[in-house]
């Protein structure tokens, strides 16, 4: 399996893509869905905001610890890296930059959040970790 996130849905509440003005990406936690994590957005309720929540392949991003050698946890991490890039074009096709979009991530998603900004750095609009860390043992590069 090299890419197992492949085609996996990507849920949206909130404004429409073609007409919204930012936009936030809600990244589940293991064994939870993309539905589950989009019931925080309610608390936001920002006008002119798209939220996006990908679902993982059966309810994990990546199968071992966060704190795991990084190569016990592909192909899974980078298919799942590759979807959350993914979700950024999509949104720069709409004319949503990332300097207008957040990531959110809860525990594993937290972990994969955190994971692809630090890999991809450049400005956003804001990054929330909730119960999570950057992927991979401590003196991983």
């Amino acid at each position: 399996m090299t890419n197992p996130h492949q085609g996996q849905p990507v849920r949206t509440v909130g404004a429409s893509l073609d007409s919204a003005k930012a936009a936030m990406i809600m990244i589940h936690g293991r064994g939870a869905t993309a539905e589950s994590i989009l019931t925080l957005a309610e608390e936001f309720e920002q006008p002119d905001f798209v939220y996006l929540a990908p679902q993982a392949a059966g309810f994990t991003w990546y199968p071992n610890r966060f704190l795991a050698p990084l190569a016990s946890n592909e192909p899974w991490l980078s298919s799942a890296l590759a979807a959350i890039a993914e979700i950024f074009s999509q949104l720069a096709q709409a004319g949503i930059p990332a300097e207008r979009t957040m990531l959110l991530g809860f525990s594993q998603g937290a972990c994969l959040a955190l994971e692809f900004a630090a890999r991809n750095a450049k400005r956003y609009a804001g990054l929330v970790g909730l119960s999570g860390g950057l992927i991979g043992p401590d003196d991983a590069p």
